[in-house]
């Protein structure tokens, strides 16, 4: 009876490891069960490792081979085999543990989730048990049948994180409205202007590009990071957000439909910014005039008094300005004469960025950042808008601009002293900002240029042909590429081969890892690197 107890907890903990990295890739697909199933037929060799498929097929074997030789009999000796096998897996499992990027948080809503999927793997244990029990009145004699039928629950429980957040689903969003209604009412309360900033790409560093102009007059207070959902945003406006402030900035994110509507209802913004529209997320959008819908809900949803300020260099975002009746401003760098807020003057190089600011309605003054990339002059250009509507002065707006720094993962400039530069834009990449970072990468005339990058995703049928064009680009531009993933960087691949690109300085490696070994005996001195996107961990294709 002991040594059957040890299997039954052995095989438990080994579902529980399982469950465990099933928790990991749902909360890192947003605890989407679309995004969460899509990702387990797509990675079927990571749901059943190797090591789940040798102990999936030894135990069905033994068990078949019990059953022939010996069912019904007291067979103590076997249950021995089948603790010790599952003991062995448990060893194997933690030992052969795969290292994330961003590790697993069991947060609150991580914690429930995992409780549920566990009780859920029990609950099929315990009925397995009964049923055996109900027919043979012998459990201990029928082992083989029951455990066999464990081990199969063993290879499908990744399935059970899909159960239990479908069970989960009403319990999260009961708790997840008390948040937003509680942070809807207090900042509704609250004398402080809310600020709304949404686009396709450029909206985090525009969100940090503003808050720190507007902090050389107001008290700011910004969402971090990229926190643009109901739940982040709805945590800072409750925990953070306190009278001391007078100006408060939120990212609003969206992958469908009326989720920027959601955010905006809930931020109650006075002024609304539409930085960029493009092929991002088209895979659930599906379109780009979805896309268009979408970011406009945050012009919707601002007040008959509330100012809309738009991107007018960016196509998409200029016809939605154009049919906007309510207060507008436009900026840009393209379009000076049909603008509001531009810049001209602009010299762009690898030390940074000057350019003369001109607001129609206070004047033009020269600036100076360190920002890297024209595509920044856009985004200090929407936060320079901001701040004419609040009242700051152009010197004032001039000062922030000059003490602007690079938002981390973005164009981050990086200098370790080793006479290698590196260019980290990691975060996110887009066919616009691709093109940006290559353009940033090309201004240091006085260095070999080294690009590593997995390419594009999220781009739909987009996809190929973007990742192609910018293979095209990166040919003309670096001088050694470094391509993460076999079958995803195919068509970057492809496009750089085009052009005639010297084989030899060409590398098609795996994972960041492996890039990071070549580069290691590849750099030297005077060479700059550029790190363009750094794909989550479900797209690992190891």
């Amino acid at each position: 009876m002991l040594i059957m107890f040890l299997y039954i907890l052995f095989w438990f903990a080994l579902c529980g490891l399982k469950l465990k990295q099933s928790l990991h890739i749902i909360q890192l697909e947003g605890y989407s069960s679309e995004k969460y199933i899509n990702w387990v037929e797509i990675n079927k060799k990571k749901v059943h490792t190797k090591h789940d498929i040798i102990y999936v097929v030894n135990l069905l074997i033994f068990s078949v081979f019990i059953i022939i030789k010996s069912l019904g009999e007291i067979i103590s000796a076997y249950t021995l085999v089948y603790a010790a096998v599952s003991l062995i897996f448990i060893v194997i499992s933690i030992w052969s543990k795969e290292e994330y990027k961003k590790p697993l948080v069991f947060t609150p809503r991580a914690k429930r989730l995992y409780g549920i999927a566990l009780l859920l793997v029990l609950l099929d244990l315990l009925i397995t048990l009964f049923i055996v029990h109900m027919i043979t009145r012998d459990v201990f004699a029928y082992l083989p049948v029951w455990a066999g039928i464990l081990t199969i629950i063993y290879y499908f429980s990744s399935f059970y994180m899909y159960g239990a957040n479908f069970i989960a689903k009403p319990i999260e969003n009961n708790i997840n409205k008390k948040y937003y209604e509680a942070a809807s009412e207090k900042i509704r309360n609250m004398d402080v202007t809310s600020i709304g900033i949404t686009g396709s790409y450029g909206k985090t560093s525009t969100k940090f590009i503003t808050a720190a102009i507007l902090s050389e007059k107001c008290k700011v207070l910004n969402t971090p990071e990229s926190y643009n959902t109901p739940m982040g945003i709805s945590k800072v406006i409750n925990n953070q957000l306190t009278s001391d402030y007078n100006v408060f900035i939120a990212e609003l994110g969206a992958t469908k439909s009326k989720d920027i509507d959601e955010v905006a209802k809930l931020t109650n913004p006075k002024i609304g910014i539409i930085t960029s529209i493009g092929p991002c997320h088209l895979e659930t959008f599906k379109s780009i005039d979805n896309i268009m819908r979408t970011k406009y809900e945050l012009i919707e949803n601002l007040p008959d008094d509330g100012t809309a300020i738009f991107n007018y260099d960016n196509e998409y975002v200029r016809k939605l300005a154009d049919k906007t009746f309510k207060a507008k401003l436009l900026y840009g760098i393209d379009n000076i004469e049909e603008t509001d807020i531009f810049a001209t003057n602009i010299h762009v190089d690898s030390k940074g960025s000057s350019f003369s600011l001109c607001i129609n309605s206070l004047g033009t003054i020269d600036c100076t950042t360190k920002l890297l990339g024209e595509h920044n002059i856009l985004n200090i250009l929407a936060g320079a808008a901001v701040a004419s509507v609040l009242g700051l002065s152009l010197k004032e707006i001039a000062d922030g601009i000059s003490k602007l720094k690079a938002v981390e993962h973005r164009l981050q400039l990086i200098d370790h002293g080793t006479g290698v530069l590196v260019i980290d834009d990691a975060f996110n990449s887009n066919p616009d900002g691709a093109k940006a970072a290559l353009n940033v990468l090309n201004s240091f005339t006085d260095r070999r240029k080294i690009i590593v990058t997995p390419g594009m995703v999220e781009l739909g049928d987009l996809e190929v042909t973007e990742n192609y064009k910018f293979g095209e680009n990166i040919a003309s531009v670096c001088d050694v590429a470094i391509l993460v993933g076999r079958k995803r960087t195919l068509p970057i691949y492809e496009g750089i081969k085009k052009h005639s690109f010297n084989e030899d300085n060409l590398y098609v490696v795996n994972s960041l890892n492996e890039a990071t070994e070549i580069l290691k005996t590849l750099t030297k001195v005077n060479d700059v690197v550029l790190f363009e996107n750094d794909l989550p961990d479900t797209y690992d294709e190891k």
